[in-house]
Protein backbone atom coordinates (compact mmCIF):
# COMPACT_ATOMS: atom_id res chain seq x y z
CA UNK A 1 0.00 0.00 0.00
CA UNK A 2 1.51 3.33 -1.06
CA UNK A 3 1.74 6.43 1.09
CA UNK A 4 0.35 9.54 -0.57
CA UNK A 5 2.34 12.70 0.20
CA UNK A 6 0.84 16.03 -0.82
CA UNK A 7 3.20 19.00 -1.02
CA UNK A 8 1.48 22.38 -1.07
CA UNK A 9 3.71 25.00 -2.67
CA UNK A 10 6.06 24.80 -5.66
CA UNK A 11 8.74 27.22 -4.54
CA UNK A 12 12.27 26.05 -3.78
CA UNK A 13 11.25 24.50 -0.45
CA UNK A 14 8.43 22.48 -2.01
CA UNK A 15 10.55 21.50 -5.00
CA UNK A 16 13.36 20.35 -2.70
CA UNK A 17 10.92 18.30 -0.62
CA UNK A 18 9.55 16.71 -3.79
CA UNK A 19 13.06 15.97 -5.08
CA UNK A 20 14.00 14.38 -1.75
CA UNK A 21 10.94 12.12 -1.82
CA UNK A 22 10.85 11.40 -5.56
CA UNK A 23 11.41 7.86 -6.77
CA UNK A 24 11.10 6.26 -3.32
CA UNK A 25 9.36 2.87 -3.36
CA UNK A 26 5.97 2.98 -1.68
CA UNK A 27 5.55 6.74 -1.98
CA UNK A 28 3.20 8.61 -4.27
CA UNK A 29 3.80 12.36 -4.43
CA UNK A 30 1.50 15.19 -5.51
CA UNK A 31 3.00 18.66 -5.83
CA UNK A 32 0.58 21.59 -5.92
CA UNK A 33 1.31 25.19 -6.92
CA UNK A 34 -1.24 27.99 -7.10
CA UNK A 35 0.61 30.00 -9.74
CA UNK A 36 1.17 29.06 -13.41
CA UNK A 37 4.91 28.47 -12.88
CA UNK A 38 7.30 26.79 -10.47
CA UNK A 39 9.99 28.43 -8.35
CA UNK A 40 8.01 30.72 -6.05
CA UNK A 41 9.99 33.91 -5.54
CA UNK A 42 12.76 32.43 -7.73
CA UNK A 43 10.82 32.85 -10.94
CA UNK A 44 10.73 34.70 -14.25
CA UNK A 45 8.25 36.53 -16.41
CA UNK A 46 8.08 37.81 -19.98
CA UNK A 47 8.85 41.49 -20.41
CA UNK A 48 6.13 42.63 -22.79
CA UNK A 49 8.25 45.32 -24.46
CA UNK A 50 11.25 43.17 -25.35
CA UNK A 51 9.57 39.77 -25.38
CA UNK A 52 12.45 38.52 -23.26
CA UNK A 53 12.05 36.19 -20.29
CA UNK A 54 13.62 37.94 -17.31
CA UNK A 55 13.99 37.02 -13.66
CA UNK A 56 12.06 39.02 -11.10
CA UNK A 57 15.43 39.51 -9.38
CA UNK A 58 18.94 38.15 -9.81
CA UNK A 59 19.40 35.10 -7.59
CA UNK A 60 22.88 34.15 -6.43
CA UNK A 61 24.25 31.12 -4.59
CA UNK A 62 27.59 30.80 -2.82
CA UNK A 63 30.01 27.93 -2.56
CA UNK A 64 28.93 27.39 1.04
CA UNK A 65 25.35 26.63 -0.08
CA UNK A 66 25.86 22.87 0.00
CA UNK A 67 22.21 21.81 0.01
CA UNK A 68 21.20 24.13 -2.82
CA UNK A 69 24.08 22.91 -4.95
CA UNK A 70 23.21 19.27 -4.12
CA UNK A 71 19.61 19.98 -5.17
CA UNK A 72 20.84 21.41 -8.49
CA UNK A 73 23.08 18.39 -9.09
CA UNK A 74 20.26 16.00 -8.22
CA UNK A 75 17.78 17.45 -10.69
CA UNK A 76 20.42 17.99 -13.37
CA UNK A 77 20.65 21.79 -13.58
CA UNK A 78 24.06 22.44 -12.01
CA UNK A 79 25.47 22.92 -15.50
CA UNK A 80 23.19 25.95 -15.89
CA UNK A 81 25.28 27.89 -13.35
CA UNK A 82 28.65 29.53 -13.77
CA UNK A 83 31.13 29.81 -10.91
CA UNK A 84 32.72 33.21 -10.39
CA UNK A 85 36.06 33.22 -8.58
CA UNK A 86 36.68 36.94 -8.77
CA UNK A 87 34.52 39.82 -7.56
CA UNK A 88 34.91 43.46 -8.50
CA UNK A 89 34.15 46.16 -5.93
CA UNK A 90 33.68 49.71 -7.18
CA UNK A 91 34.34 52.32 -4.51
CA UNK A 92 32.61 55.67 -4.00
CA UNK A 93 35.21 57.43 -6.17
CA UNK A 94 34.78 54.92 -8.99
CA UNK A 95 38.05 53.05 -8.36
CA UNK A 96 37.91 49.26 -8.61
CA UNK A 97 39.20 46.64 -6.20
CA UNK A 98 39.24 43.00 -7.22
CA UNK A 99 38.74 40.16 -4.77
CA UNK A 100 40.12 36.71 -5.58
CA UNK A 101 41.52 33.98 -3.38
CA UNK A 102 45.27 33.79 -2.91
CA UNK A 103 47.01 30.36 -2.73
CA UNK A 104 46.70 30.36 1.06
CA UNK A 105 44.60 28.27 3.44
CA UNK A 106 41.41 29.71 4.93
CA UNK A 107 41.01 32.13 6.59
CA UNK A 108 44.07 33.77 5.01
CA UNK A 109 43.02 33.14 1.41
CA UNK A 110 41.21 36.49 1.07
CA UNK A 111 43.50 38.54 3.31
CA UNK A 112 45.59 39.96 0.41
CA UNK A 113 42.42 41.01 -1.40
CA UNK A 114 41.03 42.73 1.71
CA UNK A 115 44.36 44.49 2.17
CA UNK A 116 44.08 45.93 -1.35
CA UNK A 117 40.60 47.42 -0.88
CA UNK A 118 41.24 51.02 -1.92
CA UNK A 119 38.03 52.34 -0.39
CA UNK A 120 39.19 51.53 3.17
CA UNK A 121 42.06 53.09 5.11
CA UNK A 122 44.61 50.96 6.95
CA UNK A 123 42.92 51.96 10.22
CA UNK A 124 39.63 50.67 8.84
CA UNK A 125 41.25 47.44 7.67
CA UNK A 126 43.00 46.70 10.97
CA UNK A 127 39.78 47.29 12.86
CA UNK A 128 37.95 45.13 10.35
CA UNK A 129 40.39 42.25 10.94
CA UNK A 130 39.87 42.53 14.70
CA UNK A 131 36.12 42.63 14.19
CA UNK A 132 36.10 39.52 12.01
CA UNK A 133 38.17 37.64 14.58
CA UNK A 134 35.85 38.70 17.42
CA UNK A 135 32.77 37.77 15.38
CA UNK A 136 34.15 34.34 14.48
CA UNK A 137 34.89 33.68 18.15
CA UNK A 138 31.38 34.70 19.23
CA UNK A 139 29.18 31.79 20.27
CA UNK A 140 26.11 32.15 18.03
CA UNK A 141 23.91 30.49 20.66
CA UNK A 142 24.85 33.05 23.29
CA UNK A 143 25.09 36.10 21.03
CA UNK A 144 23.52 39.16 22.62
CA UNK A 145 20.00 40.20 21.71
CA UNK A 146 21.01 43.58 20.30
CA UNK A 147 21.41 44.44 16.65
CA UNK A 148 24.56 43.77 14.67
CA UNK A 149 25.07 47.52 14.31
CA UNK A 150 25.26 47.79 18.11
CA UNK A 151 27.75 44.90 18.14
CA UNK A 152 29.96 46.60 15.54
CA UNK A 153 30.05 49.84 17.49
CA UNK A 154 30.98 48.02 20.69
CA UNK A 155 33.81 46.28 18.86
CA UNK A 156 35.44 49.44 17.61
CA UNK A 157 34.44 49.42 13.96
CA UNK A 158 34.88 52.78 12.26
CA UNK A 159 31.90 54.46 10.56
CA UNK A 160 33.68 54.07 7.22
CA UNK A 161 34.27 50.32 7.74
CA UNK A 162 30.66 49.88 8.81
CA UNK A 163 29.33 51.70 5.75
CA UNK A 164 31.77 50.41 3.15
CA UNK A 165 32.31 46.81 4.25
CA UNK A 166 29.90 45.39 6.83
CA UNK A 167 26.86 47.07 5.28
CA UNK A 168 27.87 46.20 1.71
CA UNK A 169 28.22 42.49 2.49
CA UNK A 170 25.23 42.03 4.77
CA UNK A 171 22.62 44.09 2.96
CA UNK A 172 23.29 41.89 -0.09
CA UNK A 173 23.33 38.63 1.88
CA UNK A 174 20.44 39.27 4.27
CA UNK A 175 18.52 42.07 2.56
CA UNK A 176 18.32 44.10 5.75
CA UNK A 177 20.00 47.11 7.31
CA UNK A 178 22.57 46.54 10.05
CA UNK A 179 20.29 47.88 12.78
CA UNK A 180 17.79 45.12 11.92
CA UNK A 181 20.14 42.13 11.71
CA UNK A 182 20.68 39.44 14.33
CA UNK A 183 24.30 38.98 15.47
CA UNK A 184 24.17 35.21 15.03
CA UNK A 185 23.00 35.43 11.43
CA UNK A 186 25.58 38.08 10.59
CA UNK A 187 28.21 35.72 11.99
CA UNK A 188 26.82 32.89 9.86
CA UNK A 189 27.39 34.91 6.68
CA UNK A 190 31.00 35.82 7.42
CA UNK A 191 32.07 32.48 8.89
CA UNK A 192 30.55 30.25 6.22
CA UNK A 193 31.30 32.48 3.25
CA UNK A 194 34.68 33.99 4.13
CA UNK A 195 36.43 32.34 7.06
CA UNK A 196 35.77 28.60 7.28
CA UNK A 197 36.62 27.29 3.80
CA UNK A 198 38.44 28.86 0.87
CA UNK A 199 35.59 28.05 -1.54
CA UNK A 200 32.70 29.32 0.59
CA UNK A 201 32.66 32.81 -0.92
CA UNK A 202 32.61 31.78 -4.59
CA UNK A 203 29.56 33.07 -6.44
CA UNK A 204 27.33 30.79 -8.51
CA UNK A 205 25.16 32.56 -11.09
CA UNK A 206 22.38 31.04 -13.21
CA UNK A 207 23.19 31.39 -16.90
CA UNK A 208 19.55 31.06 -17.97
CA UNK A 209 16.26 32.54 -16.74
CA UNK A 210 15.00 30.90 -13.57
CA UNK A 211 11.96 29.54 -15.42
CA UNK A 212 14.34 27.38 -17.45
CA UNK A 213 15.89 26.03 -14.25
CA UNK A 214 12.66 25.26 -12.42
CA UNK A 215 10.30 24.87 -15.36
CA UNK A 216 9.52 22.00 -17.76
CA UNK A 217 12.95 20.38 -17.31
CA UNK A 218 12.43 19.96 -13.56
CA UNK A 219 8.77 19.03 -13.96
CA UNK A 220 9.74 16.23 -16.35
CA UNK A 221 12.42 15.02 -13.92
CA UNK A 222 9.85 14.82 -11.13
CA UNK A 223 7.21 13.17 -13.33
CA UNK A 224 9.67 10.43 -14.27
CA UNK A 225 9.97 9.66 -10.54
CA UNK A 226 6.30 9.26 -9.67
CA UNK A 227 5.58 12.88 -8.76
CA UNK A 228 2.33 14.37 -10.04
CA UNK A 229 2.89 18.09 -10.68
CA UNK A 230 -0.14 20.39 -10.81
CA UNK A 231 0.09 24.11 -11.53
CA UNK A 232 -2.71 26.62 -10.89
CA UNK A 233 -4.01 24.43 -8.08
CA UNK A 234 -4.15 26.65 -5.02
CA UNK A 235 -5.08 25.13 -1.67
CA UNK A 236 -7.83 26.71 0.42
CA UNK A 237 -7.54 24.56 3.54
CA UNK A 238 -5.94 21.56 5.18
CA UNK A 239 -8.52 18.95 6.13
CA UNK A 240 -8.22 17.69 9.71
CA UNK A 241 -9.62 14.86 11.78
CA UNK A 242 -9.46 14.13 15.53
CA UNK A 243 -9.95 10.57 16.78
CA UNK A 244 -12.94 10.08 19.09
CA UNK A 245 -12.04 9.64 22.75
CA UNK A 246 -8.36 10.43 22.24
CA UNK A 247 -6.51 12.02 25.15
CA UNK A 248 -3.65 14.39 24.46
CA UNK A 249 -0.42 14.16 26.43
CA UNK A 250 0.48 17.55 24.97
CA UNK A 251 -2.00 20.31 25.87
CA UNK A 252 -0.73 22.34 22.94
CA UNK A 253 -1.83 19.69 20.46
CA UNK A 254 -5.26 18.01 20.19
CA UNK A 255 -5.03 14.29 20.80
CA UNK A 256 -5.13 12.18 17.68
CA UNK A 257 -5.18 15.21 15.40
CA UNK A 258 -4.27 14.26 11.86
CA UNK A 259 -4.28 16.00 8.53
CA UNK A 260 -6.36 13.96 6.11
CA UNK A 261 -6.06 15.96 2.93
CA UNK A 262 -6.18 19.29 1.18
CA UNK A 263 -9.13 21.17 -0.26
CA UNK A 264 -8.38 23.23 -3.35
CA UNK A 265 -9.88 26.60 -4.18
CA UNK A 266 -11.85 24.83 -6.91
CA UNK A 267 -13.58 22.72 -4.25
CA UNK A 268 -11.68 19.54 -5.16
CA UNK A 269 -10.48 17.51 -2.18
CA UNK A 270 -7.26 15.50 -2.31
CA UNK A 271 -6.76 12.80 0.30
CA UNK A 272 -3.28 12.56 1.83
CA UNK A 273 -1.40 10.40 4.31
CA UNK A 274 1.34 13.01 4.78
CA UNK A 275 1.28 16.73 3.99
CA UNK A 276 4.09 19.24 3.54
CA UNK A 277 3.04 22.89 3.70
CA UNK A 278 5.71 24.71 1.68
CA UNK A 279 3.98 28.07 1.42
CA UNK A 280 4.99 31.57 2.52
CA UNK A 281 4.74 32.03 6.28
CA UNK A 282 1.74 34.38 6.06
CA UNK A 283 -0.30 31.65 4.32
CA UNK A 284 0.24 28.84 6.83
CA UNK A 285 -2.28 29.71 9.53
CA UNK A 286 -5.09 30.66 7.09
CA UNK A 287 -4.87 27.11 5.69
CA UNK A 288 -5.51 25.55 9.11
CA UNK A 289 -8.87 25.29 10.90
CA UNK A 290 -9.41 28.01 13.51
CA UNK A 291 -8.88 25.72 16.48
CA UNK A 292 -5.39 24.79 15.28
CA UNK A 293 -4.08 28.32 14.76
CA UNK A 294 -3.27 28.99 18.42
CA UNK A 295 -0.62 26.29 18.84
CA UNK A 296 2.32 27.83 20.75
CA UNK A 297 4.70 26.22 18.25
CA UNK A 298 3.04 28.22 15.46
CA UNK A 299 2.34 31.45 17.31
CA UNK A 300 5.55 33.13 16.19
CA UNK A 301 4.83 32.80 12.47
CA UNK A 302 2.61 35.87 12.36
CA UNK A 303 5.33 37.98 13.98
CA UNK A 304 7.93 37.28 11.30
CA UNK A 305 8.74 40.39 9.27
CA UNK A 306 9.86 40.62 5.67
CA UNK A 307 12.06 42.90 3.58
CA UNK A 308 11.74 43.97 -0.07
CA UNK A 309 14.28 43.58 -2.85
CA UNK A 310 14.14 45.67 -6.01
CA UNK A 311 15.82 45.12 -9.35
CA UNK A 312 16.24 47.65 -12.12
CA UNK A 313 16.32 46.03 -15.56
CA UNK A 314 18.11 48.07 -18.22
CA UNK A 315 18.54 47.52 -21.96
CA UNK A 316 21.16 49.73 -23.64
CA UNK A 317 21.96 49.97 -27.33
CA UNK A 318 25.60 49.04 -26.62
CA UNK A 319 27.70 47.37 -23.92
CA UNK A 320 28.54 49.69 -21.03
CA UNK A 321 31.13 47.42 -19.38
CA UNK A 322 32.92 44.13 -20.00
CA UNK A 323 32.47 43.13 -16.37
CA UNK A 324 30.04 40.28 -15.80
CA UNK A 325 29.10 41.68 -12.40
CA UNK A 326 30.20 44.33 -9.93
CA UNK A 327 29.53 45.28 -6.32
CA UNK A 328 29.02 48.98 -5.62
CA UNK A 329 30.27 50.64 -2.43
CA UNK A 330 28.62 53.77 -1.07
CA UNK A 331 25.81 53.92 -3.64
CA UNK A 332 22.12 53.14 -3.83
CA UNK A 333 22.89 50.52 -6.48
CA UNK A 334 24.40 47.46 -4.80
CA UNK A 335 25.08 44.86 -7.50
CA UNK A 336 25.27 45.07 -11.27
CA UNK A 337 24.80 41.89 -13.27
CA UNK A 338 25.64 41.91 -16.97
CA UNK A 339 22.98 39.44 -18.02
CA UNK A 340 23.97 39.59 -21.70
CA UNK A 341 27.49 38.45 -20.81
CA UNK A 342 26.36 35.90 -18.23
CA UNK A 343 23.86 34.39 -20.65
CA UNK A 344 26.45 34.24 -23.40
CA UNK A 345 26.08 37.31 -25.57
CA UNK A 346 23.90 40.25 -26.47
CA UNK A 347 20.19 39.67 -26.83
CA UNK A 348 18.35 40.38 -30.07
CA UNK A 349 14.80 41.74 -30.02
CA UNK A 350 12.28 42.66 -32.65
CA UNK A 351 9.28 44.57 -31.27
CA UNK A 352 7.59 47.26 -33.37
CA UNK A 353 9.73 50.35 -34.05
CA UNK A 354 8.98 53.66 -32.35
CA UNK A 355 10.35 57.16 -32.94
CA UNK A 356 13.64 57.82 -31.16
CA UNK A 357 13.80 60.04 -28.10
CA UNK A 358 16.66 62.48 -27.46
CA UNK A 359 19.98 60.91 -26.53
CA UNK A 360 21.59 61.06 -23.10
CA UNK A 361 20.01 58.13 -21.29
CA UNK A 362 16.36 59.06 -21.95
CA UNK A 363 13.91 56.19 -21.66
CA UNK A 364 12.22 54.87 -24.79
CA UNK A 365 8.81 53.27 -24.37
CA UNK A 366 9.71 50.70 -27.00
CA UNK A 367 12.79 49.55 -28.87
CA UNK A 368 13.13 51.84 -31.86
CA UNK A 369 15.11 49.55 -34.16
CA UNK A 370 13.41 46.19 -34.73
CA UNK A 371 16.76 44.53 -35.54
CA UNK A 372 18.86 46.13 -32.84
CA UNK A 373 21.16 44.14 -30.61
CA UNK A 374 20.79 45.21 -27.01
CA UNK A 375 22.90 44.79 -23.91
CA UNK A 376 20.86 43.79 -20.87
CA UNK A 377 21.89 44.63 -17.30
CA UNK A 378 20.23 44.14 -13.96
CA UNK A 379 20.96 46.29 -10.91
CA UNK A 380 19.87 44.91 -7.54
CA UNK A 381 18.89 46.97 -4.51
CA UNK A 382 18.20 44.95 -1.35
CA UNK A 383 16.30 46.23 1.70
CA UNK A 384 14.69 48.57 -0.81
CA UNK A 385 12.05 50.30 1.30
CA UNK A 386 13.28 53.69 0.07
CA UNK A 387 12.95 52.53 -3.52
CA UNK A 388 9.34 51.55 -2.97
CA UNK A 389 8.60 55.05 -1.68
CA UNK A 390 10.56 56.80 -4.45
CA UNK A 391 8.84 55.10 -7.36
CA UNK A 392 9.91 53.66 -10.71
CA UNK A 393 10.94 56.68 -12.78
CA UNK A 394 13.05 58.35 -10.08
CA UNK A 395 14.74 55.07 -9.17
CA UNK A 396 15.62 54.19 -12.76
CA UNK A 397 17.09 57.62 -13.40
CA UNK A 398 19.10 57.52 -10.16
CA UNK A 399 20.52 54.09 -11.05
CA UNK A 400 21.43 55.18 -14.59
CA UNK A 401 23.17 58.26 -13.17
CA UNK A 402 25.18 56.04 -10.82
CA UNK A 403 26.18 53.77 -13.68
CA UNK A 404 27.23 56.80 -15.74
CA UNK A 405 29.42 58.01 -12.88
CA UNK A 406 31.27 54.67 -13.00
CA UNK A 407 31.21 54.03 -16.76
CA UNK A 408 31.04 57.30 -18.77
CA UNK A 409 30.01 55.37 -21.90
CA UNK A 410 26.52 55.27 -20.36
CA UNK A 411 26.16 58.99 -21.16
CA UNK A 412 26.51 58.24 -24.88
CA UNK A 413 24.47 55.04 -24.83
CA UNK A 414 20.76 55.01 -25.46
CA UNK A 415 18.67 53.47 -22.71
CA UNK A 416 16.20 51.69 -24.94
CA UNK A 417 14.02 50.12 -22.28
CA UNK A 418 13.95 49.93 -18.50
CA UNK A 419 11.70 48.66 -15.76
CA UNK A 420 11.71 48.38 -11.98
CA UNK A 421 10.61 45.14 -10.33
CA UNK A 422 10.11 44.93 -6.57
CA UNK A 423 9.49 41.75 -4.60
CA UNK A 424 7.80 43.31 -1.57
CA UNK A 425 8.14 40.25 0.67
CA UNK A 426 11.36 38.93 -0.79
CA UNK A 427 12.96 37.54 2.37
CA UNK A 428 12.24 37.02 6.04
CA UNK A 429 14.02 39.72 8.03
CA UNK A 430 16.71 38.24 10.26
CA UNK A 431 15.86 40.57 13.15
CA UNK A 432 17.55 40.15 16.54
CA UNK A 433 16.05 37.07 18.20
CA UNK A 434 14.21 35.97 15.05
CA UNK A 435 14.98 32.28 15.56
CA UNK A 436 12.63 32.19 18.55
CA UNK A 437 9.80 32.85 16.09
CA UNK A 438 10.77 30.32 13.42
CA UNK A 439 9.00 26.95 13.79
CA UNK A 440 10.52 23.53 13.26
CA UNK A 441 9.58 21.53 10.17
CA UNK A 442 7.62 19.08 12.32
CA UNK A 443 4.38 20.83 13.17
CA UNK A 444 2.29 19.98 16.26
CA UNK A 445 0.20 17.80 13.93
CA UNK A 446 2.09 14.56 13.49
CA UNK A 447 1.65 14.10 9.74
CA UNK A 448 1.93 17.77 8.78
CA UNK A 449 5.36 19.21 7.96
CA UNK A 450 6.30 22.84 7.36
CA UNK A 451 8.86 23.93 4.78
CA UNK A 452 10.17 27.33 3.81
CA UNK A 453 13.17 29.54 4.40
CA UNK A 454 11.21 31.00 7.34
CA UNK A 455 11.42 27.73 9.32
CA UNK A 456 14.26 26.63 11.60
CA UNK A 457 17.12 25.69 9.31
CA UNK A 458 20.21 27.19 10.94
CA UNK A 459 20.40 29.48 7.92
CA UNK A 460 18.90 32.88 7.16
CA UNK A 461 16.12 33.27 4.62
CA UNK A 462 17.99 32.30 1.45
CA UNK A 463 17.73 29.76 -1.35
CA UNK A 464 19.97 27.52 0.75
CA UNK A 465 17.62 27.89 3.70
CA UNK A 466 14.62 27.06 1.52
CA UNK A 467 16.20 23.88 0.14
CA UNK A 468 17.36 22.80 3.60
CA UNK A 469 13.85 23.21 4.95
CA UNK A 470 12.45 21.08 2.14
CA UNK A 471 15.04 18.40 2.78
CA UNK A 472 14.34 18.44 6.53
CA UNK A 473 10.60 18.13 5.94
CA UNK A 474 11.19 15.25 3.51
CA UNK A 475 13.45 13.52 6.05
CA UNK A 476 10.63 13.74 8.61
CA UNK A 477 8.16 12.21 6.16
CA UNK A 478 10.56 9.40 5.30
CA UNK A 479 11.26 8.73 8.96
CA UNK A 480 7.55 8.38 9.62
CA UNK A 481 7.47 5.86 6.77
CA UNK A 482 10.29 3.85 8.34
CA UNK A 483 12.97 5.13 5.96
CA UNK A 484 16.13 6.59 7.46
CA UNK A 485 17.49 9.02 4.89
CA UNK A 486 19.95 11.88 5.18
CA UNK A 487 19.15 14.52 2.60
CA UNK A 488 20.67 17.56 4.31
CA UNK A 489 24.25 17.93 3.11
CA UNK A 490 27.19 18.62 5.44
CA UNK A 491 28.72 22.07 5.43
CA UNK A 492 32.02 22.63 3.65
CA UNK A 493 34.88 21.31 5.81
CA UNK A 494 36.42 23.89 8.12
CA UNK A 495 40.08 24.58 7.40
CA UNK A 496 42.54 23.51 10.10
CA UNK A 497 43.88 27.04 10.52
CA UNK A 498 40.35 28.39 10.96
CA UNK A 499 39.78 25.84 13.70
CA UNK A 500 42.97 26.90 15.44
CA UNK A 501 42.42 30.66 15.13
CA UNK A 502 38.69 30.84 15.75
CA UNK A 503 37.72 27.57 17.41
CA UNK A 504 35.30 26.78 14.58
Amino acid sequence: MSVHVVIVGGGLAGLAAAAGLAGRPGLRITLLESRPRWGGRASSFVDQTTGETIDNCQHVALGCCTCFRHFCRTIGIEGMFCRERELTFIGPEGRTSRMAAAPLPAPLHLAPAFARFNFLSWRDKLGLARGLRALARTDPKSADAGSFLDWLKRHGQTPVAIDRFWHVVLVSALSETLDRIDVGHARKVFVDAFLANRHGWEVWLPTAPLDELYGPRLEAWLADRNVTCRLQCGASSVLMQVADGAISANPASPAGARATGVELRSGEQIDADEIVLAVPQNLVLPLLPDEYRSFPDLAGIERLETAPISSVHLWFDRPITRLRHATFVGRQSQWMFNRSAIQGGTTIHAPPPTPPLPRGGELDAEIRNPKSELSYYQVVISASRDVVERGQEATIRAVVDELAAVWPVVRDARLVHARLVTEHKAVVSMLPGVDWLRPAQQSPIENLQLAGDWTQTGWPGTMEGAVRSGYLAAENVLRRCGINAHLVQPDLPVALLSKILFGL
